[in-house]
């Protein structure tokens, strides 16, 4: 199998069956033409994050940018939404393999988000055969058979797809342009709309995404021009692509309203992606003596920080006349304990009530088993209405609950050893291709073993991580602990009857990262380049 390149475009890997109907020539083509119009300001923001975290490590604090003002005072709104993203009460999402997609898009849910990004494991095979899955599930041509016999199909009534590409910080390695590696994002986006953008719309819904890992209101306007120019590429109006935007890093909060200002035509709302947005508090505050959180049980969306950031997500949002999404419950149906599984589908209840009577429009499960929980509680509180946009939060927030960081115990050895212990268990999955992994009854992704390993790093450089019977967390109480905790993983995977190959070297990886001097900015980064 060979391919027709354009002029500068080099594929440094294999070609599986029905790849060549994704690298298309045209399809590479378009890629290219957004890698050499927005490379270079993708690189500008890249390095403008490393300076503002210099900045950051030598004691400034986040705050409103005075050159946006006008913005946040300004009387505008988002440009109407269309009827596919009016009702988005229970989204479910996960990684763009074949049953999963099938699955989500059957679940009852209004709204599926198929991931390119944190619950996908980014390897090349992954990538592709993600954007052969999609091009197939928006035509509703999609089947699955797994090893047993049983058929996978689409039903008749599908939830709304929406589709997450990487973020600004990933590259697509085996893919470069004039000598350049392409961006993640980037690549999986052109590749996605190009193909798919015209046929969704026949089908009365799309093209519409999610963008991740922003850290400012000029990360978005280069999503938005992005969009200005695939509409353009394709002979689409300008505003047809609809994206939401997740509040995952603790910078973009202070930038809320300048985000959703210049993503305003394209603008599905706001999500409130907690996990991520814990590990984001985490790096951007590591070398603050002040600051050390407690184990990431106790970081609840109760805590005083995690609530200021989700109610003013809410009122941004409906200030602006566009949605604001809920983030995800880990929580998971457990099978032959019920028990444990009363308990974890009363969490899933608990923090959907909580969502939609603070006026969240809706939020995520991992589930296709929780959809109907979720929804009964957004139910209960919008009746037949779709949405509760109209619905204000009153109140002033801003550095002064943002930036309250409690609570700072407990650290328990249990705590810490489960960080160890997930962290090991996920990346192990990861690097052998799965990134959405259930684990002690919680479904993870890449955030998981972030929080996971800069929390263990957090503890051993703060003089605050100490534990609740005294003794301070150091490298020499942490290695010996990575070891047992490799072990247990391993019992566990091989429990399972699943390979423990990878697992070593996700202890080594692990090791690595949260004992290490110099922190690491992003897990995902060495990992990636790790794998084939």
């Amino acid at each position: 199998m060979s391919l027709n390149l354009p002029a500068g475009v080099e594929i440094n890997a294999p070609l599986h069956p029905r790849f060549e109907e994704i690298l298309t020539h045209d399809a590479l083509a378009f890629v290219a033409k957004l890698h050499r119009a927005f490379e270079g300001r993708r690189q500008e923001l890249l390095a403008a994050r490393v300076a503002r975290q210099a900045r950051i490590d030598a004691g400034e604090m986040p705050d409103f940018l005075p050159e946006t003002a006008h913005v946040r005072a300004g009387d505008w709104k988002v440009a109407p939404l269309p009827k596919a993203l009016e009702c988005r009460r229970v989204e479910i999402t996960g990684p763009v393999e074949a049953k999963m997609i099938i699955n989500a898009l059957n679940s009852g849910a209004d709204s599926y988000m198929t991931d390119f990004e944190d619950s996908n494991s980014p390897n090349w095979e992954n990538q592709i055969q993600g954007q052969v899955n999609l091009y197939d599930a928006i035509r509703r041509q999609l089947s699955f058979r797994n090893e047993a016999g049983k058929e996978y199909k689409l039903n008749d009534k599908i939830a709304t797809l929406q589709i997450r590409p990487r973020g600004w910080h990933l590259d697509e390695k085996h893919v470069t342009v004039d000598g350049q590696r392409v961006s993640g994002g980037i690549f999986d986006f052109g590749l996605v709309f190009f193909h798919n953008a015209k046929e969704q719309i026949a089908r009365g819904a799309g093209p519409f995404y999610y963008l991740p890992k922003m850290e400012s209101h000029l990360e978005a306007r280069l999503w938005n021009d992005i969009f200005v120019m695939a509409q353009e590429h394709v002979g689409l109006p300008q505003g047809t692509i609809k994206a939401t935007v997740l509040i995952e890093t603790i910078l973009a909060t202070f930038e809320m309203e300048e985000i959703l200002y210049e993503l305003r035509e394209h603008s599905a709302g706001l999500n409130a992606g907690r996990w991520d947005y814990i590990f984001s508090c985490i790096k951007k505050f590591k070398k603050n003596k002040d600051f050390c959180l407690a184990q990431r049980s106790a970081i609840t969306m109760e805590v005083p920080f995690m609530r200021g950031y989700a109610l003013a997500l809410v009122q941004a949002c409906h200030k602006r006349g566009a949605p604001a999404m809920g983030g995800m419950s880990a929580l998971i149906p457990i099978k032959n304990d019920p028990v444990a599984n009363e308990k974890a589908l009363a969490g899933i209840r608990h923090d959907k009530t909580r969502d939609a009577n603070d006026g969240f429009d809706g939020g995520w499960v991992a589930h296709p088993g929780l959809v109907g929980i979720a929804m009964e509680e957004f139910v209960k509180v919008l009746g037949d209405r779709p949405n509760q946009w109209e619905k204000q939060v009153e109140g002033k927030f801003g550095p002064e609950q943002w930036l309250d960081f409690q609570p700072t115990t407990p650290i328990t050895e249990a705590g810490l050893r489960n960080n160890i212990n997930v962290g090991i268990h996920y990346l192990g999955s990861w690097l052998a291709g799965n990134g959405c992994v259930p684990i002690h009854n919680l479904m993870e992704d890449a955030a998981t073993a972030e929080i996971s390993r800069s929390q263990v790093w957090q503890w051993v450089v703060s003089p605050k991580g100490i534990l609740d019977d005294g003794r301070k967390v150091t490298v020499d109480m942490v290695r010996p602990m990575i070891a047992e905790e490799l072990a247990k993983v391993k019992a566990t995977v091989s429990a399972q009857g699943e390979d423990t190959a990878t697992y070593d070297q996700a202890a080594e990886i692990f090791d690595r990262m949260s004992l290490t001097p110099d922190y690491p900015e992003f897990l995902t980064l060495p990992l990636y380049e790790a794998m084939a």
